[in-house]
C-alpha cells in the first residue's frame, strides 16, 4: 500500500496554514507541521502557530514538542513526525505535512537515515576539539582528508564544529559523512508526496504581506511574548532565540535599539529568509506551484486540485 500525503510548503506568509486546514477537511487529513520553530511551547505569536481556532478546525501535530531551551535537530523532527504519519496512515487519515522549513520536509519525506550523524561520544569530541585548538583547522582538514577528501574539499579550515563532527562519526561508525549521505541518496522515498508550493505571481505583494504580518504579530503581542520567555530565565543565545521576530525583539527589549527599529529589522529578515526558502523549494522539480495574485485564493486553489486522489 502506498503511503500517500500532501505537502503544503513555501515562504513565510503565503496561506500554507489555510490551505493547509482547507486539504485536511476536504479529504479527511490532518496537519502534520514543517517548522523549526512551531516546535517550542510558549513561542506563539512570532512563528505564527496555528491558532486556537483553527487547531479546533482540524487536529495539528508537531507543535509544540519541546522546551524553548531545548536544541531540538532534524533528525527528532523525522522521527516523531514519521510515527505521527504513520499512525494516521494507518488510521485511513490523510497527513497534510504543512511548513516553510525545507530540511524538515525533504528530510521526512525523503526517508533520510540519520543514525550516523546522532552517533555521538562526548568524550571523543571534546579530544578532537581540543586537538583542533592545538593543531589548527589545516592540520585537522588533512586528518579529514586521509579518509574522506570529498567531505574535506567541501569545508573551511575554521569550520571547526563540522571538521571534528566529520572525524568523530567516522571514528565512530567507520563510516564517512559522505559514504552515508550517498546511502541515504539511494534510499526509497519514505511517502509518495503531492507537494504544493506557494507563492506570489509578484514578489513585492509577497513582501507587503511579510510587512503587514510582522505588524499584526507585534499588534497581537510579540513583544511581550518575548519578555515573557526572557522572565522565564531563557537564554538570549539558545537556539529557539535566535529565530527571526525573537532574536530582534530581545535586542530592542535590552535597550540595543527601538521597538520601531527592531519592527523594521524583524520585516528585512523575513523578507530576505522568504527569498531563500523560494530558493530552496525551487529546486524540487516534483513541486507543483500555485502562485497567487494580490491575496491567497482558496477557493480556486481547491478547484485546481479536484482531480487530486484522496
Amino acid at each position: 500500500m502506498k503511503k500517500q500525503v500532501i505537502a503544503v510548503c513555501g515562504p513565510t506568509a503565503t496561506g500554507k496554514t489555510a490551505l493547509g486546514i482547507e486539504l485536511a477537511l476536504r479529504y479527511g487529513g490532518e496537519i502534520v507541521s514543517a517548522d523549526s520553530m512551531q516546535v517550542y511551547r510558549r513561542m506563539d505569536i512570532g512563528t505564527a502557530k496555528a491558532t486556537a481556532e483553527e487547531r479546533a478546525r482540524v487536529p495539528h501535530h508537531m507543535l509544540d514538542v519541546c522546551e524553548p531551551w531545548e536544541d531540538y535537530s532534524v533528525s527528532r523532527y523525522v522521527q516523531e513526525a514519521a510515527a505521527v504519519c504513520d499512525r494516521l496512515l494507518a488510521e485511513g487519515k490523510l497527513p497534510v505535512i504543512v511548513g516553510g522549513t525545507g530540511l524538515y520536509i525533504d528530510s521526512l519525506l525523503s526517508g533520510r537515515d540519520f543514525a550516523a550523524r546522532d552517533a555521538g561520544d562526548e568524550g571523543l569530541r571534546a579530544a578532537l576539539s581540543a586537538d583542533y585548538d592545538r593543531l589548527g583547522g589545516e592540520a585537522m582538514l588533512e586528518t579529514l582528508r586521509a579518509f574522506d577528501p570529498e567531505r574535506a574539499a567541501r569545508l573551511h579550515p575554521g569550520d571547526k564544529r563540522r571538521i571534528v563532527r566529520a572525524i568523530e562519526i567516522y571514528r565512530l561508525t567507520g563510516k564517512t559523512i559522505t559514504r552515508h549521505d550517498a546511502e541515504t541518496r539511494a534510499l526509497p522515498p519514505r511517502y509518495e508526496a503531492l507537494t504544493l508550493a506557494l507563492s506570489f505571481a509578484d514578489r513585492a505583494d509577497l513582501y507587503a504581506r511579510i510587512d503587514r504580518r510582522v505588524e499584526q504579530m507585534v499588534r497581537n503581542g510579540l513583544f511581550e511574548e518575548v519578555e515573557g520567555l526572557l522572565a522565564e530565565g531563557l537564554s538570549p543565545a539558545c537556539t529557539a532565540m535566535q529565530a527571526i521576530g525573537y532574536k530582534e525583539a530581545a535586542q530592542a527589549l535590552r535597550g540595543e535599539m527601538t521597538r520601531e527599529e527592531a519592527v523594521a529589522l524583524i520585516q528585512m529578515n523575513s523578507r530576505r529568509y522568504a527569498k531563500r526558502q523560494l530558493t530552496w523549494f525551487g529546486r524540487n522539480p516534483n513541486a507543483r506551484w500555485i502562485r497567487w495574485e494580490k491575496e491567497p485564493d482558496l477557493a480556486q486553489a481547491l478547484e485546481s486540485l479536484t482531480e487530486m486522489k484522496k
